[in-house]
């Protein structure tokens, strides 16, 4: 499978920081451009420099004739915008996909790096088909779509991205915290949660992969308790914006703020060294599989009273930050 091109959601938000940029250094005004390129509307050019909507090349054509833009730059741009529109192109690199797994399919599309951390569900690239069905039947009830797909093509959906993780050239570096929380009774039956925990044992096994179990009982940093699950994306073209996702129950927030994006990941840093080490979590994983509990006992060489560099240090190494 070849390396995922980048996204048309992500082309508009590449799209439009650089459009804004121009602006800017042409020291022009939203409504000064407006009036110049006879637009109607000013939301219009808001849209486009927040990657809000599907470009117009000839709109775009038009703003970088006004900022004066030619040469390579303004060969880049027109084939952004290309990429951007072209939603069809993009979706024939799945063989199935929805609109509920496109959002995420599409940060994950051209990504360098994922970090997610998941307090209640296992993140959807490591799901098992069996507990990926469960998940979504089991929240069917909730969801008030008359254009929603059934669920046997959502399941085919969430399989789809996760080849992601396994391609031969270029998979993006994975990193996860998943609470303990995640794997008790509450998540599912037996048989499921133990295919699961045998999935999350093979994967966690892959040179790209680092997945590691947040005990219930430890403390996270200086008692710190986050507020959400979330999803950090980092891409392979350095000017793409590093993205932030929260999910949500009814709609999921995407946010590319420096500051934002540099808080949860120090919450991420935090998490990764109070949770077990790559290997001690192997180790976990096995164990649970093994004994086929929906409650899974701890380690007892683990010590939550322990501050977490030397908890790290006792189990042999230190965690990476």
């Amino acid at each position: 499978m070849p390396p995922a091109q980048p996204s048309p959601i992500l082309r508009r938000r590449r799209l439009g920081t650089e459009l804004r940029k121009l602006r800017e250094s042409a020291k022009l005004t939203g409504d000064q451009v407006i009036e110049a390129v006879g637009w109607a509307s000013a939301s219009k050019l808001s849209r486009l420099e927040n990657g809000r909507s599907r470009p117009d090349l000839r709109d775009v054509l038009d703003l970088l004739d006004l900022y004066k833009v030619t040469g390579p730059l303004r060969d880049e741009l027109t084939a952004i915008t290309n990429e951007a529109g072209d939603i069809r192109g993009w979706l024939r690199s799945y063989a199935t996909m929805t609109p509920r797994q496109r959002g995420y399919a599409e940060l994950e599309a051209g990504c360098a790096e994922i970090r997610e951390y998941s307090p209640v569900i296992v993140p959807g690239l490591l799901q098992t088909k069996a507990y990926v069905n469960l998940r979504i039947l089991s929240s069917r009830q909730l969801v008030d779509d008359p254009d929603t797909e059934d669920a046997e093509t959502e399941v085919a959906a969430r399989m789809a991205r996760q080849s992601l993780l396994t391609r031969e050239v270029e998979p993006p570096r994975y990193s996860a915290v998943i609470e303990e929380a995640a794997l008790g009774g509450r998540a599912g039956p037996r048989e499921v949660l133990r295919a699961q925990l045998i999935q999350l044992r093979k994967l966690a096994g892959l040179p790209n992969v680092t997945l590691q179990v947040l005990l219930t009982e430890q403390t996270i940093a200086d008692w710190y308790l986050p507020h959400t699950g979330f999803s950090l994306y980092r891409f392979a073209e350095p000017q793409d914006p590093e993205t932030l996702a929260i999910e949500g129950l009814a709609t999921n927030l995407m946010v590319t703020d420096h500051k934002e994006i540099a808080t949860y990941s120090m919450v991420f840093e935090w998490l990764q060294d109070a949770a077990l080490s790559p290997d001690e979590t192997i180790t976990w994983l096995t164990d649970m599989a093994g004994q086929r509990s929906s409650a899974p006992r701890k380690p007892a060489s683990r010590d939550p009273g322990m501050p977490p560099t030397q908890r790290s240090r006792r189990s042999g190494r230190l965690t990476e930050q």
